[in-house]
């Protein structure tokens, strides 16, 4: 018709094409809250842009990083150390599979550690029930050999795995 203005129909004829994505969008496909995406971004796991009205836009590629990132959570490690792993990609950009190899194995022996230290915790933990930590010098979880003596008179706080 002339004098209106149409838009001109994408090759994809829908918005599934597109490679922007409003936080709602990312949020609803990744199974994240807004909130969380904001927190990632304000964290810098994350980025996005701002269309001329003010709204937040992210890339598709957005929806493998904070797959990347839930994953990683899962396993215990910090936010800090993710973004920090992140970062070491070339120009920030999603991590591949052979990224995801490499990002992984940094974190293997951390995690290795971790469950070391869970498996003797839960080893120790039979020898506590019943105990009610009335003998804080024999406490194999809060003061193993006795270290606390040690360190002198009054309250200690020891790391379990140490």
């Amino acid at each position: 018709m002339p004098g209106t203005s149409e838009k001109k129909a994408s090759s994809c004829g829908d918005k599934k094409c597109r490679r922007e994505m409003t936080v709602g969008e990312v949020a609803e496909r990744s199974d994240v809250a807004v909130s969380a995406l904001h927190f990632y971004e304000s964290k810098g796991l994350i980025s996005s842009w701002r269309t001329s009205g003010n709204q937040r836009r992210y890339s598709r590629d957005v929806l493998r990083r904070v797959a990347i990132i839930k994953v990683a959570q899962s396993t215990g490690i910090p936010l800090a150390e993710i973004r920090e792993a992140l970062a070491t990609l070339p120009d920030g950009r999603t991590p591949t599979a052979k990224d995801w190899a490499k990002l992984s194995a940094g974190w293997r022996e951390e995690l290795d550690q971790r469950i070391l230290q869970l498996t003797q915790l839960r080893d120790r933990l039979e020898g506590c029930i019943g105990c009610g930590c009335l003998s804080m010098q024999s406490c194999p979880l809060r003061n193993p050999g006795d270290q606390a003596a040690e360190l002198g008179a009054g309250a200690r706080y020891l790391d379990v795995g140490s």
